[in-house]
């Protein structure tokens, strides 16, 4: 956890706080990269509940995805179907930037009164993959 994260209080203490192990519920097709976004924190560090306000507006505009699954087709040339000469450019298991609209998002429940969400995108889409701490990036409120 960031130093940052931590003396706000919003910091998570583990990954899979951020990204729970959860079942989509989709197999992903053609070039598609199935993400999950990071999910908003629900208490700070000294146990005081945010606002569902807070959170959705967190989980609207958070850009960190752990990548869940490739579509067969994807970082493909679509004609000839060889892999791209730069290669893929993210594997499951990595955290990527996404943009912030688009893709096709739906939520699935935790079990823990919250929430997973997964989106859709096109392989162009990504935008970069995280190379530091993906539970230190904020998003931007």
């Amino acid at each position: 956890m960031s130093e940052f994260a931590s003396k706000i209080g919003f910091g998570y203490d583990h990954i899979d706080e951020a990204f729970p192990p959860v079942e989509p519920g989709v197999k992903v097709l053609g070039s598609r990269v199935l993400v999950q976004i990071r999910s908003p924190k629900t208490k700070t560090a000294g146990g005081l509940l945010i606002i569902r306000e807070t959170q959705e507006t967190e989980l609207a505009n958070t850009q960190v995805a752990k990548v869940v699954q490739l579509g067969p087709l994807c970082f493909r040339n679509r004609n000839t179907m060889e892999l791209w000469p730069e290669g893929e450019w993210c594997q499951p298991g990595e955290f990527v930037r996404v943009p912030r609209y688009g893709g096709d998002r739906w939520e699935v429940p935790t079990g823990d009164e919250s929430i997973a969400q997964f989106v859709i995108f096109k392989d162009l889409d990504i935008v970069g993959i995280v190379t530091g701490d993906p539970l230190a990036m904020r998003a931007f409120l």
